[in-house]
């Protein structure tokens, strides 16, 4: 197995990508103020993709603090640190690399180091956490969250969900990929080396087929060339089932609709250490 991301890289999954973060950005800001972020802090987000937590910690920082996005994906990094440096938040950086092996993250460490819904896309998320830790400062944070994707669902039986779940959780194991990353945090924090964390948060969100049938479409949409790839999925039955949706959400549109769960963990970094206890 190997790491990439299984999504695609395209202007809709970018746009997908946006409109996710706005979606959980109650979930992650209550995580990002129980660390207790003051003005004049250092952040690091990994796969920090679109930059809108990066915005998050910026408003939080300040002028005098700091805030870099790593991310492997250049055109999307760049593009994100433009738009943050527009709205006038210059205290934003951004690095091209993968976190599993990269050299380019500036020596110094971070009062917080953050990453949403990346260990999924690894192929070894317990080297990531590991490196992670080093770059967190004493006395400094980690934040992780992550997705439980096997209980989505609706209160009414739909084929399209059936779909949905044959070719979007297919593709993932498919390609080793878990989809359950979420509920294994504190196991792998406890692998790594880093103890059990200190806080834990779960968020859910139930609403309508007929606003949140998005959700499911634009996930189908940028995974489906993969799945295509492996022969999961053909041209053909995707645009059925793109069709499908689309009746599904006019016809059953009151159906309530149980999006993945984000589940996050929070470990504050001992202020002091004897060596031994660094990694």
């Amino acid at each position: 197995m190997t790491s990439g991301y299984v999504m695609g890289r395209s202007a809709d999954e970018y746009e997908r990508l946006r409109v996710q973060a706005r979606v959980w950005q109650p979930a992650t800001e209550a995580l990002l103020d129980r660390a207790g972020l003051a003005p004049g802090a250092c952040c690091l987000d990994v796969g920090c993709g679109p930059g809108e937590t990066m915005r998050l910690m910026a408003e939080r920082v300040g002028p005098a603090g700091r805030v870099v996005g790593l991310d492997t994906d250049a055109d999307l990094g760049r593009a994100a640190l433009g738009t943050l440096r527009a709205a006038g938040y210059d205290q934003c950086a951004y690095v091209e690399g993968d976190v599993e092996s990269t050299d380019a993250v500036p020596d110094r460490r971070f009062d917080l180091v953050f990453g949403r819904l990346i260990l999924l896309h690894l192929a070894d998320p317990v080297t990531a956490l590991r490196r992670m830790w080093r770059w967190t400062a004493p006395g400094g944070h980690l934040i992780v969250q992550d997705y439980d994707m096997s209980i989505v669902d609706t209160d009414v039986s739909l084929p399209v969900l059936d779909e949905w779940k044959r070719v979007f959780l297919g593709t993932y194991a498919a390609v080793g990929r878990p989809v359950r990353l979420g509920v294994r945090l504190p196991g792998l924090l406890a692998e790594a080396g880093i103890g059990l964390p200190d806080s834990t948060d779960v968020a859910g969100r139930l609403e309508p087929l007929a606003t949140a049938g998005w959700m499911l479409t634009a996930t189908y949409r940028s995974i489906a060339p993969t799945a295509i790839g492996l022969g999961l999925l053909s041209e053909r039955e995707r645009d059925a089932w793109l069709a499908g949706m689309a009746s599904a959400m006019r016809d059953h549109g009151d159906a309530s609709l149980l999006w993945p769960l984000l589940i996050g963990v929070h470990v504050r970094r001992p202020p002091y250490e004897r060596r031994s206890d660094r990694r």
